[in-house]
């Protein structure tokens, strides 16, 4: 089968799924069997897959049309300008959360921060982004050992492997230390939505990285109530949080004793990050 051919069948198979997305997907679907680039779908289409490539091709197509996410078929994704390894272990990395990276980078270069410990940090995207693009040492924790796994190798595909260190705990279970900021994306979806997310969220991503209690704010209060004993002073928490939880975050914050509680947007304008100080 030549790459054209190839191309628009996978396209017309998608389309027919209802994947919105079925141009893009199909692009990168046949270049990833392909081993080409997708300038490489257009000056060389009338390139003859190999058998084996077509095989490979079939079986991402198939996994896709069960609505699997692309990332991790594909087994990677961009995020803030870097490469991840996800799989089904790890969340899949969001723009949204750069909005909450990009904000600690912006504390850092003002406060001069040197370390951070990311609580629940899944792929690592947030510490290993900090450590790459903000020079900071720090500890990634969570209580997945899969997660771990894939957090430590993509500390070296990042070439921060030096910077970064990832241990298994419950929240703070194993930490020592004192940090200069804290920084979690936590899980924050109510138990009772998970069942209504849609198909390529609640059957591929992990559960226990979403579910956040019965008000989605469980994560919230357990990392508040506790940080201020990891934390240097002055100091700074940050969270990603839901769209509704902005006000929630903020007093619980306030009750463990933080200060100067700031919210942040996401490119949608949406409520999506809430930072605040520890004096």
């Amino acid at each position: 089968m030549r790459v054209g051919t190839a191309l628009k069948n996978t396209v017309e198979r998608l389309r027919a799924a209802g994947i919105e997305t079925c141009r893009l997907d199909a692009e990168l679907l046949v270049c990833e069997a392909a081993n080409c680039s997708r300038v490489h779908l257009i000056t060389r289409d009338d390139a003859v897959l190999t058998s084996q490539q077509e095989a490979d091709l079939e079986a991402m197509l198939s996994r896709r049309l069960k609505y699997e996410p692309m990332q991790y078929i594909l087994g990677h994704c961009e995020f803030m300008g870097l490469d991840f390894k996800v799989n089904g272990n790890t969340l899949i990395p969001r723009p949204d959360t750069e909005c909450l990276v990009e904000y600690v980078l912006n504390y850092i270069k003002g406060n001069n921060a040197k370390t951070v410990l990311d609580i629940g940090t899944g792929s690592g995207a947030i510490i290993i982004s900090l450590a790459a693009l903000g020079n900071i040492e720090g500890i990634g924790a969570d209580i997945s050992e899969g997660a771990l796994i894939v957090a430590r190798e993509n500390a070296v595909i990042n070439h921060v492997e030096d910077k970064v260190n990832f241990i298994k705990s419950d929240l703070f279970e194993n930490i020592t230390g004192g940090f200069d900021i804290i920084v979690s994306n936590p899980p924050y979806i109510e138990s009772g939505v998970i069942p209504t997310l849609g198909s390529n969220v609640k059957d591929y991503e992990p559960v226990s990285a979403l579910d956040g209690g019965s008000d989605g704010l469980d994560f919230y209060r357990a990392i508040a109530a506790k940080a201020s004993e990891y934390l240097n002073k002055p100091g700074l928490i940050a969270f990603e949080i839901g769209y509704n939880q902005a006000e929630a975050v903020k007093n619980i914050l306030l009750a463990s004793g933080f200060t100067d509680v700031e919210t942040g947007r996401d490119l949608s304008g949406l409520d999506r990050t809430v930072c605040a100080r520890l004096q």
